[in-house]
């Protein structure tokens, strides 16, 4: 009679409410590769700061959910609050123009080219993705980069910045209909509409950008459950262990040296059988 957590064939990887795969990863030979550069990650770490502060202010701006007693005069609260709006969104711009630059000076998973699946493997890919990502099964097609399903939901992310930036100068415009910036974005409430029309496509993307970071969390913190492939260090470290008995179409694993996987980790059961 075998203990709980053992079968026969040996002691099996550890489940966490019996979903998904174990979270112990099997022996065997793994390398450490260098995915994220130091700007990328700095960048990175720096918009989901500055997306937060814009939401948390957007919202507040949009209708006060608290407000304070006295003259606007004295504690000029809705004015810090947008000057802390302001100064996010202008950060987050700051750090849009560093991931552009990236795109062009990044290395093979930075560029632009890492962004766009546009041939039909790669769609085909996405959809496999979808599908494991859906049934909480394991990737089925090793990358050491972004998969095609991430590079679609980063590319329509990239998207939504840009369109909040222009509405949200357009707004910001509006308190000195005599300033460059007024006049630099005036061609974008005639294009949707009206100025009314500006401000629901900016709260609308608000809640994009909140739904896109939940799945974002959700759907990185899976990946590193089930195929234990350590997205979440990779954005802190640079980069993460990927297999050596695997091959990759997007990162050729015979140019570099196997080394142990550093922790004492149970084998597969399934390759003892």
């Amino acid at each position: 009679m075998t203990a709980r957590g053992e079968t026969s064939a040996g002691p099996h990887r550890s489940r966490a409410f019996g979903l998904g795969r174990g979270l112990s990863r099997e022996k065997g030979n793994f390398t450490w590769v260098y995915l994220w550069s130091a700007p990328l990650r700095a960048m990175h770490w720096l918009a989901a700061a500055c997306i937060v502060v814009l939401a948390i202010t957007g919202f507040y701006i949009g209708r006060p959910y608290f407000m304070t007693s006295g003259e606007a005069s004295a504690h000029f609260l809705m004015g810090r609050v947008r000057f802390i709006h302001f100064t996010a969104a202008a950060f987050l711009v700051m750090t849009g123009i560093v991931r552009v630059y990236w795109l062009i000076a990044g290395n093979q998973f930075e560029r632009l080219p890492a962004l766009f699946p546009v041939t039909g493997r790669s769609l085909r890919r996405m959809g496999r993705s979808g599908y494991s990502y859906l049934t909480l099964g394991p990737e089925r097609d090793p990358l050491v980069g972004h998969e095609p399903l991430q590079q679609v939901a980063y590319t329509g992310l990239y998207l939504m910045v840009v369109v909040m930036v222009i509405t949200g100068f357009t707004l910001y415009g509006q308190s000195n209909p005599t300033g460059i910036i007024f006049r630099f974005f005036a061609w974008v409430p005639p294009l949707l509409g009206g100025l009314q029309h500006v401000r629901v496509v900016h709260h609308v993307l608000t809640w994009g950008f909140i739904i896109f970071a939940l799945m974002h969390i959700y759907f990185t913190i899976r990946s590193d459950y089930v195929d234990r492939v350590g997205r979440v260090s990779s954005m802190i470290t640079g980069g993460r262990y990927v297999s050596t008995d695997e091959t990759y179409d997007d990162y050729d694993i015979e140019k570099v040296p196997a080394r142990p996987w550093p922790a004492a980790e149970h084998s597969n059961p399934k390759k003892e059988q």
